[in-house]
């Protein structure tokens, strides 16, 4: 499991490529997926996704469709024209901070002597 602020960063371009890969999904669905997809390394509460669908929707990147299963109303999250194009930047910005970091974190010689303390 990794901590929570090495996760915080990431919970927005998470949910993004999600939705950009399903079509729609509701909040524990969500949830479920970054838990099942990485084993168990990654585990987000309803209170840590739901502030972000909600700035995401009010930023007009998502739009909501109800749908009533069983005794309960469940909200569906998709992404609109807008969201598809920010999941997309948000990606490649991610891949590119991923490269960057990798490079980073490549032993050399002034980086040497922080991994060794």
């Amino acid at each position: 499991m990794y901590s929570s602020e090495l996760i915080k960063g990431t919970v927005t371009t998470l949910i993004l490529k999600l939705l950009s890969d399903n079509r729609r999904m509701y909040g524990y669905q969500i949830t479920q997926a970054i838990t099942k997809a990485t084993d168990g390394k990654i585990t987000l509460t309803l209170a840590a996704i739901y502030p972000v669908l909600h700035k995401l929707k009010a930023k007009g990147e998502l739009t909501t469709e109800k749908e009533k299963v069983g005794n309960r109303l469940r909200i569906y999250y998709s992404l609109t024209d807008q969201g598809n194009d920010t999941a997309r930047a948000k990606l490649k910005e991610f891949a590119d901070y991923l490269a960057t970091m990798k490079s980073l974190l490549e032993i050399k010689p002034g980086l040497q002597k922080c991994l060794t303390v």
